[in-house]
Parts: C-alpha cells; structure tokens; sequence
C-alpha cells in the first residue's frame, strides 16, 4: 500500500490527470446498476494520494498554487460524470434530425460542467490540507458542500450523488431515516477516503477507527429497522395496479399513433388479475401517457369511465393545457390528472420542477432566436412550471404525493405535506433513455425518497422500472425495464422516521462544523510542524 501511494503521489502532469479520470471512472461503479459500493474504497484513496502529490512553489501566486489540485478535482469529476452520464445522449437520438448537434453537449459538456463542482470539492479540500486525518475530513468537507450546492444551484441536479454509493441497498438505506443525504455525501467520502491512510501512516489508527464505526453504525441500524415488525394497519388495504405499456419514444411523439396509445392503455387497465384477487382500487398510468388533450377529448373521459368498475380510480400522467388570456397562447402543463368511475376529473397537480433544456428553455428569448428548443417537450414554447404542489385525495381520504419524473430525485421536493400523505407517486417516461444505466439509477434514486419520509411509493414508468416500494426502500413488487404488462399489488404502510426535515439540516450543519474543525486543527498542526 505504501509503495502504490508513494508511485500515486509522485505523478505529475498528463499521468495525474489521467489517473485522476481514471479514479472518477472506477468511483461510477458504485451507482446503479452496478451497485458495486466497494470501488469507493479504491478510488478515494487513489484520490487522497494525488492530492498529497500536489507542492506548488510557495513563490508563486494564489491561483497558480492551487490550480494543479483543482485540475485533479475536475478531472476526477468527469470521469465519475462521463461514465455516469453518458446515457443522456439517448434523449437527443429520439428526434436525430433535429437534436443530434447537441450530442456532445450532453455526453461531455455536462460531465465537463458538472465536474466543476468536484473541482471545489478539491479545492476547498487542499486549503485545509494536512498530512493526517485532517485531510481526510478536509475532503468529506469539501464534497458535502459541492454535493449540497449542486442540489439547488443552476436549478439543481443531485443526480448521482456521491452519497448513493453508500446506500446500494434497503440495508444500506436506513440511515437516510435519521440523516439527509447531504450529510451522508460527506460521511461516505470519510469512509471511503479512509483506507488512504494506511498508505501514508501519520493518523491511520484513529482515521480508520473513526471510519469502521461510522461503516459499523450504518449497516447495524440498517439490520435494526429492517426487522423491526411494520405497524399493523389502521384502514382497509388499497390495491393498486400499475400499468406498463412500453410505448415507444418515438411512436409518442407521433401523432398518428395517439389512437394506438390510447387504446393500448385501456387495454391493460382492463385486463384481468390473477385468479381470486381483489380488484384494483387505483389503477396508475405514467407520465404523459394520455397522448392529447384530455379535456379537449370528452369521448377519452368516456372510454376511461366505461373500463373503470364501480369505485375504480384511475391516476395518470396527461399534458394540461390553460388558457393565458386574449391573444396569447395557451400555457401548458406536464401533470397527473385522478380520474374516477364516471370520467370526471377529481383531482389534478402540475409539475413544479421542470427539466431545463427538457421541459423548457433557459432564457428562451435568445435561445429561441438562435434556433433552439427543448427536447421533450412538442408544444410551443415548453411546460410551463406549477407554483404549488396540492396533495391528490381520494375517495374515502387517502392522500398522495404526487412527483413527476425527475422530481423524485430531489429529496427536498418532499415537503410537510409528503410527510403526511399516505403514499408517493412518481410518475415518469424513462424511455427517452432506453435500456441504458439511466431508468435504473432514476429508480435507485426514487427507492431513497420513500426511505427519507417513512411514506411507501407507487411509481409508474412507460418502459419501467415500474414498482411499489415499502416505507423502508424494500420492493414489494415490480416490473423490470421494458417488460410490458400489468402488476397488482398491496399498498404498505407509512413508518415513524427518527428525524424530520429541520432537524437533518441540522445535523447536516453540525456535520459541517465538526469535519471544518478537525481539518482546521490537523492543518494548524502540520503547519507547526513544518515550520
């Protein structure tokens, strides 16, 4: 171990920034599908090291001094951002003709853009840089706080946060019950980046302690909730049947197939259930998966009521269109329509968190001018963006929380009235993607959300992963991607989180204040030392 630090530490140039790439890409394997938590334990100590590499002449200026470790954190980034990315080229490939240009910016450009944030990580890292186990909590500190800005900067996008290689699994899971995932960001680069320590030795004993305790805690309490039993029901069961129909990218956005899609999702809501089950109360559609106007097509709400039994329910994605006034085109919304037996719409919620680029232009004004739109969205001017986010109640009380493709991912998304509701529902089209990394680290990223609230998830995808998840991030049933049918299944039951959503910024700033501590007393320390 010491030798590999040594040859590490003493790269320079292209070979440190290549190795650095080469980190960032092995650190990809611990997200979905891969799951593979352990190449953490490779590719922050490797990181660790190469920073160690860094001695800028005392002579030289400030940016000049630090350039070389910000360099090392933004190669790491990439790699970790190509590797993990690299999927959303698929969304531009649906329409070539049109979208293929911009192929490059999603597939580089935004690994390139978004490693920037793993370049401060570093950067704040090394200006707390000590010899020991200082820097080992400089680094966490440094990647909790990029982690954390990424999630609300530019709009956000936490998509792959480092946090998630620590929580493969439900057993890895739990601990997102007590702490938010900004805090586990920065105690899962501590343990990774640990091992570091043996290769260099000053502060290894009390580093690795320190990292087999916060290791040993986190599978412990998740061994602990996992078998603790489920509180017993307080109402009658809610079946739920969720629909899949595997409806090509390309054939939704083509209007000639909308009879077709239709058609086909009345189909399968109609289908029947296993022989002796209880039929289903709520059926679920995903996202967009009327493929007009709903209230524009009375006929639709009469089709949907004639293969609805009495007192079914149907919750399904639609794009809602309103009027904006006299000479002005009508504003439109990506949202989830609850239909009931009758064909009446009885409940509605827009999406808030629209994807920029996706679902509307940024700066659209001059965009526009140049040419550009957005990808997913085929109505002039995009999706316009809901100011609030009303709780779906259905017939006899139960609430949902509805979330809306990629709003899953944002735990803050998630607020009192998430808490509350009887279930989530994420309704999404990951087809534009295809069979690629993406639907599965989506998914991934979904489960973590029903674990942060104690609040079980129905989620409905076109082409998958389609599922009901328990309150503790456990699959009680699915369909895999692309796998077209129909599934039925018991809603669980919400369970009782530790912590609510004040007292985990909380903790997350607390996190903050110890790891600046330690950093900044091992980094007085070697300064000392050293003089």
């Amino acid at each position: 171990m010491e030798r590999l630090a040594g040859k590490i530490i003493l790269l320079s140039g292209v070979s440190r920034a290549f190795v650095g790439f080469l980190a960032g890409l092995v650190a990809m394997f611990t997200q979905a599908p891969f799951g593979i938590f352990a190449a953490a334990f490779l590719s922050f100590p490797v990181l660790v090291w190469l920073i160690d590499g860094v001695a800028p002449d005392p002579n030289e200026g400030l940016v000049r001094r630090l350039l070389p470790a910000v360099s090392i954190g933004w190669s790491f980034g990439f790699g970790y951002f190509l590797g993990g990315l690299w999927w959303l080229g698929n969304a531009l490939l649906v329409e070539a003709d049109v979208f293929a240009w911009a192929l490059p910016l999603a597939v580089i450009g935004l690994p390139a853009f978004l490693a920037l944030f793993y370049a401060f990580a570093v950067l704040v890292a090394r200006c707390l840089w000590s010899d020991g186990v200082g820097r080992i909590a400089a680094l966490a500190l440094g990647f909790g706080l990029a982690e954390w800005a990424r999630s609300f900067l530019f709009t956000g996008f936490p998509w792959n946060a480092i946090g998630y290689a620590a929580m493969p699994m439900p057993l890895m899971m739990q601990s997102a019950s007590v702490v938010n995932i900004a805090t586990i960001n920065m105690l899962a680069v501590f343990v990774f980046a640990a091992p570091a320590l043996v290769g260099t030795g000053r502060g290894a004993r009390i580093g690795l302690a320190a990292a087999i305790v916060l290791f040993a805690a986190h599978i412990g309490f998740g061994y602990y909730r996992l078998t603790v039993p489920t509180p017993a029901p307080t109402r009658a069961p809610l079946t739920v049947r969720l629909v899949q129909p595997v409806i090509d990218q390309a054939k939704k956005l083509d209007d000639r197939e909308r009879a077709a899609i239709f058609a086909e999702h009345l189909a399968l809501t109609a289908a029947p259930g296993e022989e002796g089950a209880k039929r289903p109360d709520i059926v679920v559609w995903p996202e967009t998966s009327i493929p007009f106007i709903l209230t524009d097509n009375p006929d639709a709400l009469t089709r949907i009521a004639d293969v609805l039994d009495d007192g079914q329910i149907l919750i399904t994605g639609a794009v809602r269109a309103e009027d904006a006034g006299a000479g002005l085109p009508p504003r439109y919304y990506n949202s989830i329509y609850v239909i009931d037996d009758r064909g009446q719409i009885v409940g509605a919620a827009d999406k808030i968190h629209l994807v920029p680029f996706g679902e509307y232009l940024p700066f659209e004004q001059l965009l526009s001018s140049w040419g550009l739109s957005s990808v997913a969205a085929s109505m002039p001017g995009g999706f316009s963006a809901a100011r609030t986010r009303p709780l779906l109640t259905l017939p006899g009380g139960r609430t949902i929380y509805p979330l809306i493709c990629y709003e899953a991912i944002f735990p803050d998304e998630i607020d009192g009235n998430g808490r509350l509701a009887d279930a989530l529902l994420n309704v999404t089209n990951d087809a534009w993607f295809g069979d690629t990394p993406g639907p599965r680290q989506h998914f991934h990223q979904a489960q973590l959300r029903a674990v942060e609230s104690g609040t079980p998830m129905i989620r409905s995808a076109n082409s998958g992963i389609s599922a009901v998840i328990d309150a503790r991030g456990v699959l009680v049933v699915g369909l895999g991607y692309n796998y077209k049918g129909v599934i039925d299944t018991t809603l669980p039951g919400k369970v009782l989180t530790a912590t609510d959503t004040t007292t985990r910024d909380r903790i997350f700033w607390v996190a903050t204040g110890i790891l600046f501590l330690v950093a900044m007393i091992s980094r007085r320390s070697f300064s000392l030392r050293k003089n």
